[in-house]
């Protein structure tokens, strides 16, 4: 019990630092960028592109937080916020990594092996993206072309609908109500597709009370 006291302590203590020290890097790129160009953003500008964003990674960094870390153990979770695409990548990585172990989440067998597949996921993730960068150079005359033009005017209808079919199919007798209720709100005021930030926690909103609705009739 002591050693795994330790254990985690040391977790802590060394995630603490990563994680401020990984902020402060990236919120460095940008003021770097700055300063180099001499090319200052208006306070207003900045404050209303947050305002449309802040409401949706509020409520998802909440909502994550809660759900993934009882699930990745400590090590995993520092180590998944960190490098970030979680639910899409570290999740189902640590989660099939785990069941393939034949281990529980929460235990220490568990949080070794979620650690383990998200370390490896990281490091393949970033081999990936770097040969895809130096290939890219090859091929960017064609991806640029009049021809492909198409295909990326429409990368993220394709993209959001791919992944709303994942997660509809799930549970589709919670995600057919509100869908169906921002599919309304969009054709009749079209407007309110630039506030996607608020209307998510509208959304959520709803399918908690729909499933809360099933639930009580024993639907679910």
């Amino acid at each position: 019990m002591n050693n795994e006291k330790i254990y985690r302590d040391q977790l802590h203590t060394a995630g603490r630092i990563w994680t401020v020290a990984g902020m402060i890097m990236l919120t460095l790129v940008p003021v770097a960028i700055c300063v180099y160009f001499d090319a200052w953003p208006q306070l207003s500008s900045v404050a209303k592109g947050l305002l449309g964003v802040i409401p949706i990674f509020w409520t998802v960094g909440v909502i994550e937080v809660l759900t993934f870390v009882p699930m990745l153990g400590t090590g995993g979770a520092y180590l998944g916020f960190m490098t970030g695409n979680l639910s899409n990548l570290k999740v189902p990585c640590a989660l099939n990594a785990m069941r393939n172990a034949k281990v529980e989440s929460g235990t220490e067998e568990g949080e070794v092996i979620s650690t383990i597949a998200i370390a490896v996921s990281s490091i393949v993730t970033t081999i990936i993206i770097a040969l895809g960068v130096l290939m890219l150079a090859q091929v960017r005359p064609f991806l640029e072309s009049a021809l492909m033009q198409p295909a990326f005017d429409n990368i993220l209808p394709a993209l959001f609908g791919g992944l709303g079919v994942v997660y509809i199919s799930r549970n589709f007798k919670i995600a057919v109500v509100p869908m169906l209720f921002m599919i309304a709100l969009f054709i009749l005021v079209p407007s309110m597709a630039s506030s996607v930030g608020i209307l998510v926690p509208v959304g959520a909103l709803i399918a908690i009370g729909v499933a809360r609705i099933l639930y009580k009739k024993n639907l679910l």
